[in-house]
């Protein structure tokens, strides 16, 4: 007679701020009490993600809208010969902007914590192998063509934490390895994006504060803090953004972070005039995403954008950077050049808002570009040219460049090029 089917259930991990929502499950549950874990529970109608979001809003209080989910993982199977039970675990990471929750009976403890601590508890069995299904990884950073630079240096900076903890808990690697190990984590992570400055900051900042003796457990918290720097980082360059966009009526194209948040949270509101930005398309999902902030939006194609400033409407042009080069050129998505270029043309201020960690240290621009059947799939053999991003002079960022340290001239832009490179000794 063959064993019975495991049981299905899931785990969520909600994310704030690069952190997991632990909770220690009260004595009066059934299973693992006193026992660290996510959220859990079992699989409703053979529909393991809608079972996720009712776990959420059971365990947290925490509604649909609240969350955005991030990553589903693989599911895997989990026996526990103790309790002679076999189950089948559904991997959730969700995103959340809140802290807010209110816990239900089954827990008797909740705290925010680097998802590293799970492998220092007592857990429910393989709560590290759920995350690790879930995790950010070199892959996905690689592959990502959604999210701007700031979102995937924070993704880098979980990477290279979650690398750390697992050999600061290792008892089965030498220092001497373990320290490879690191560095060969923090070189492919540099690799990932080239074209991306924050990345590759903020994991020099990381890997040059942990000198000389590049501890993994030295990592591991440095990294965690760096997380908490770069978050306040961007969050304070969208303040300085918002301010000089409030009440206006603003251009933008493609999806960055920190011009998002600007969007949000400028008050007197903005209306907004947003490029589909194409190869990608991602400035669709930044109108619906200011639409349902309550924001007046319109969605234009990327060859209306000219004709939108000349009509004498828009304000300010306010862009993302990918990344800063020491004279102060802007890299980031493809059609910002042109928009600063009509920009002018128009007399319409054009700002660049990031964090100093998207300043280069170098002026080389790494060349990505989209895979040509994302411009063209049909059966002639024909030649395509699809760069993902373009570079705008100086000069064209008319506004300038607003960061977490105000806005920079270009003299400010070159002292921070020096004091950036200053990083990379550890190496």
């Amino acid at each position: 007679m063959s064993d019975p089917d495991p049981m299905p259930v899931v785990t969520v991990f909600l994310r704030n701020r690069g952190e997991v929502l632990l909770f220690r499950r009260s004595d009066d549950v059934g299973s693992y009490p006193g026992r660290w874990g996510a959220v859990t529970g079992h699989v409703e109608n053979d529909d393991p993600q809608a079972s996720a979001f009712q776990e959420i809003e059971e365990e947290t209080g925490l509604h649909e809208h609240d969350v955005t989910l991030a990553q589903q993982g693989s599911p895997f199977t989990v026996t526990d010969e103790d309790r002679d039970t076999r189950w089948r675990v559904h991997p959730f990471l969700v995103d959340t902007g809140t802290r807010s929750i209110q816990t239900n009976w089954e827990t008797a403890e909740a705290e925010w914590v680097s998802p590293t601590t799970i492998l220092r508890r007592d857990t429910v069995p393989r709560l590290w192998t759920s995350y690790r299904r879930v995790a950010p990884s070199i892959l996905g950073i690689t592959d990502d063509t959604t999210h701007g630079s700031a979102h995937l240096s924070i993704r880098a900076l979980e990477v290279l934490r979650d690398r750390a903890g697992m050999l600061a808990t290792s008892d089965t690697s030498t220092i001497e390895d373990a320290r490879a190990r690191l560095v060969d984590t923090a070189h492919r992570l540099l690799d990932a994006r080239p074209s991306m400055a924050a990345p590759a900051n903020r994991i020099h900042r990381v890997m040059h504060a942990s000198r000389p003796e590049l501890l993994p457990k030295t990592v591991e918290i440095n990294a965690h803090e760096a997380i908490q720097g770069a978050l306040t980082a961007d969050a304070d360059a969208a303040d300085a953004a918002a301010a000089q966009v409030s009440g206006a009526h603003v251009l933008t194209l493609s999806r960055s972070g920190t011009v998002l948040a600007a969007l949000r949270q400028a008050d007197p509101a903005p209306r907004v005039s947003i490029a589909v930005s194409e190869p990608g398309g991602e400035g669709i999902g930044v109108a619906e995403h200011l639409v349902d902030a309550g924001r007046d939006v319109t969605l234009l194609p990327d060859a209306a954008v000219a004709r939108r400033l000349d009509a004498g409407s828009i304000d300010a042009v306010l862009v993302g950077a990918d990344t800063v080069l020491p004279s102060g050129a802007v890299v980031n998505k493809v059609g910002t050049y042109g928009a600063a270029l009509a920009a002018h043309r128009a007399d319409v201020p054009v700002y660049a808002a990031c964090a100093v960690d998207k300043i280069s240290v170098d002026g080389d621009v790494s060349d990505e570009s989209v895979p040509s059947r994302t411009v063209y799939d049909g059966p002639t053999d024909l030649e395509v040219w699809a760069p993902r991003f373009d570079t705008t002079p100086a000069e064209l960022i008319t506004g300038g460049l607003l960061t977490e340290r105000g806005a920079l001239t270009t003299d400010e832009v070159g002292a921070a090029t020096e004091e950036l490179a200053g990083l990379r000794a550890w190496m």
